[in-house]
């Protein structure tokens, strides 16, 4: 006769294998004007702390709309409804910390490319723009030129 006292299955999330390097998606229930929905969050382990004890946490880093968010969640939590691996990775850490300024080296890199490409596209105003589109359709052989004006 086994006595249930936790809305929580602990066996099940004792034995749940959860590293960092894993991609996980936990479900978690959010109560709103008293009814009950599951919101899922997917993202990497960064890291595990506590192990299997009753504090134990795991916490999880995820990029949304270019902003990184992450959360800290109870492994033993009644508020998390099921975690599901996703994806699992092998490293050679027990904590992915240096995750978050890889991630901002990244953003910061992708805006100096940027930035490159943007002066040589902005620097020509609309008079030089027309100039050199005349200098172009000059140069158009005049049997060529009534050829593509015949087609358009």
């Amino acid at each position: 006769m086994a006595i249930k006292i936790s809305p929580i299955d602990i066996e099940a999330r004792k034995n749940l294998d959860i590293r960092p390097g894993d991609t996980v998606r936990v479900w978690q229930r959010i109560e709103e004007k008293g009814k009950i929905r599951l919101q899922a969050f997917e993202g990497l382990v960064l890291a595990r702390k506590h192990g299997r004890e009753a504090g134990g946490t795991f916490t999880v880093r995820r990029v949304s709309s270019g902003v990184g968010t992450e959360r800290i969640f109870p492994l033993y939590s009644p508020m998390i409804d099921k975690v599901e691996i996703v994806k699992r990775s092998r490293v050679r850490r027990a904590k992915l910390y240096y995750i978050r300024d890889k991630a901002a080296r990244e953003a910061r890199r992708q805006l100096r490319r940027t930035k490159m490409m943007d002066p040589m596209a902005g620097k020509l105003d609309t008079a030089e723009a027309a100039k050199n589109a005349t200098e172009k359709s000059e140069s158009i052989p005049e049997e060529m030129a009534g050829v593509t004006a015949k087609n358009e």
